[in-house]
């Protein structure tokens, strides 16, 4: 689980990370092996990019990006902070219905998340952390603030790179918290 020393809610970007320091966490974990094709590297920019502001320090970019590569649904449930967030109001309704959106396998891009979260508010008549952090439960594997859904918006294209056998796409991790949730 991440550190919140190494992770902070609300971006001030002091440090300006780039693809190569995505690169070499990836490499330094074990996730890349092999040398970065270009679509690998645009997406190492694309995590800096979204990521890098919510990280202190190289060690809290590598944390938020553990959440891309490491997720068991199971061992989420079995985490105090997830019963928690699973007993507020609606939190497994609003499971439900995510599930119901992602089953479609079409990739989650930003439009789509947005389209996902303005589908939820508007039928289950919910905002904040209500909606939210049952969201980021289930598909970041913590709840949390809004770095959390930056991890979310690079599942699916990670899911599609050439560590794709750490990865496990929105739609696969759903699938998964649901079986996990019963």
């Amino acid at each position: 689980m991440a550190s919140s020393e190494h992770i902070q809610s609300h971006p001030v970007a002091q440090h300006s990370y780039v693809s190569n320091d995505v690169l070499s966490i990836l490499r330094q974990r074990g996730w890349l092996s092999r040398e970065p094709t270009p679509d690998l590297t645009a997406w190492c920019e694309r995590a800096a990019s979204l990521l890098g502001q919510f990280a202190v320090d190289t060690e809290g970019l590598a944390e938020l990006l553990l959440l891309v590569f490491e997720y068991d649904a199971a061992e989420i449930m079995k985490r105090i902070d997830a019963h928690a967030v699973l007993a507020r109001y609606a939190a497994r309704d609003v499971i439900r219905h995510l599930a119901l959106l992602l089953l479609d396998p079409m990739p989650l891009t930003s439009d789509r998340f947005k389209e996902v979260v303005t589908s939820l508010k508007e039928s289950l008549d919910l905002r904040g952390r209500d909606l939210f952090h049952p969201i980021r439960l289930a598909l970041a594997g913590r709840a949390g603030e809004g770095e959390l859904d930056r991890v979310i918006l690079l599942l699916d294209d990670a899911a599609g790179l050439p560590f794709a056998a750490f990865v496990k796409s929105t739609r696969t991790r759903i699938l998964e918290f649901c079986a996990a949730l019963d």
